[in-house]
Parts: structure tokens; C-alpha cells; sequence
């Protein structure tokens, strides 16, 4: 009995054996400047694929920006086949204008082959500012 819990307690702890270790993946950070503003403003989006090892996955994603205000934008890549040893494009950029006041999340959605690899998200705050656009 004390064998099979040991081995229980092995499996739970290194957790499931499918797909990269978790300390493989990139991890998705989003950035927004400027996060507070007057509208209308002109938000830059930054996101950065951070750490982590070369994976497919991650090659040559498409990207979903969802901006919180009914507009949506996207990118899709058209990219040489992934090799191994291929360096990943890390770094993803975007604009999109706010003309009314609010607080907004944007949220970028990373997809390889029609699923999502990762998502990101960050809040803007847009207050009324009575400029023209």
C-alpha cells in the first residue's frame, strides 16, 4: 500500500507527461500606453512572447485583438514551415483609437491551426476629454 501511494504522490507531483512542461512555454505579456487618457486617444498595444523555449505553437501565430468597443482587428502570418531551432517572432504591435469614454480591456488572442495558444489582457482607462480625433 505505501508503494502505491509513493507513486501517486510522484505522479501528482510531476503532473501530466503530454505536451511541453510548463516552464517551456513563453508567456504572453500585453502592455498599453497610455493606460489612463482623454479621449479621444490613440492606444500603442504591445504584446512580447516572454521566456520559454522555440515551440511550434508558437510559430508564426495568427493574432486576435479584441478592443473592447465592438472593433476587433487581426493578423494572420504567412510564414516558411517551422524548423527546429527557428527563432520565434516575439514581439506583436498594434494602434487602435478610443472616441468615447470608458474603461476597456483589450485582449489578445493567440491562435496556431484554429486553437488558442495563449491569451493576454490589459485594462485602459479612457475618460471624457472633449478633443477631436
Amino acid at each position: 500500500m505505501q508503494r502505491i501511494a509513493a507513486v501517486l504522490t510522484l505522479v501528482l507531483a510531476l503532473g501530466p507527461i503530454t505536451g511541453a512542461p510548463a516552464a517551456d512555454k513563453p508567456r504572453l505579456d500585453l502592455r498599453a500606453m497610455p493606460r489612463i487618457a482623454l479621449s479621444p486617444v490613440e492606444v500603442f498595444a504591445v504584446a512580447e512572447l516572454v521566456g520559454g523555449a522555440e515551440l511550434e505553437d508558437y510559430y508564426c501565430p495568427g493574432l486576435e485583438w479584441d478592443w473592447d468597443d465592438g472593433a476587433r482587428s487581426g493578423h494572420e502570418a504567412d510564414c516558411a514551415p517551422f524548423e527546429p531551432g527557428v527563432e520565434l517572432d516575439r514581439r506583436f504591435t498594434a494602434y487602435h483609437v478610443y472616441r468615447a469614454p470608458g474603461e476597456y480591456t483589450i485582449r489578445l488572442t493567440m491562435r496556431r491551426a484554429s486553437r488558442t495558444v495563449t491569451v493576454a489582457s490589459v485594462r485602459v482607462v479612457v475618460h471624457a476629454g472633449g478633443g477631436a480625433y
